[in-house]
């Protein structure tokens, strides 16, 4: 994830302005809106080690593999390591592309690059919604299982 001019923040809870959280959740909820999976993105200052490991770490304490249909999807950042990942549950992981996680990681690279994080998040989010929509449309009996709210980690 390299590194922004305009994203100067000394930590993960004031990366993004409270108008960028506020888009992000609403992309967030945009997405949901049809399906029952669920997305989160979590962002923290800091990722010692494979990327990969951290984001499965996180998805694992943020309780994601408890959705009943395991359709849970994580994008996580770690911006003074400017790393990021998303991952998905093992629900979907069945039934998408094989390229579809490398995809979505190009489009917030490229968003990334251009300093337009918030962009680049809400983009990633909206592509996990359509894959979401379409294997995992919404029932009458749904409930939104996990917290739209961006969560924060080592700070």
């Amino acid at each position: 994830m390299p590194n922004s001019h305009q994203k100067t923040a000394n930590s993960a809870k004031n990366f993004f302005s409270r108008e960028e959280e506020h888009s992000i959740k609403q992309a967030i909820m945009n997405a949901e809106l049809d399906t029952s999976g669920e997305i989160r993105v979590h962002i923290e200052n800091t990722c010692n080690g494979d990327v990969m490991d951290r984001a499965a770490y996180v998805f694992e304490k943020l309780k994601m593999h408890k959705t009943q249909l395991r359709n849970g999807v994580l994008i996580y950042l770690a911006i003074k390591n400017r790393k990021f990942a998303i991952i998905g549950d093992k629900g979907i992981n069945a039934i998408v592309p094989d390229n579809f996680w490398d995809d979505i990681k190009q489009v917030m690279l490229d968003h990334f690059r251009n300093g337009d994080f918030t962009k680049g998040i809400s983009e990633a989010v909206t592509m996990a919604g359509k894959q979401l929509k379409s294997h995992f449309p919404y029932q009458s009996d749904d409930k939104n299982e996990l917290s739209d709210e961006i969560s924060f980690g080592r700070n």
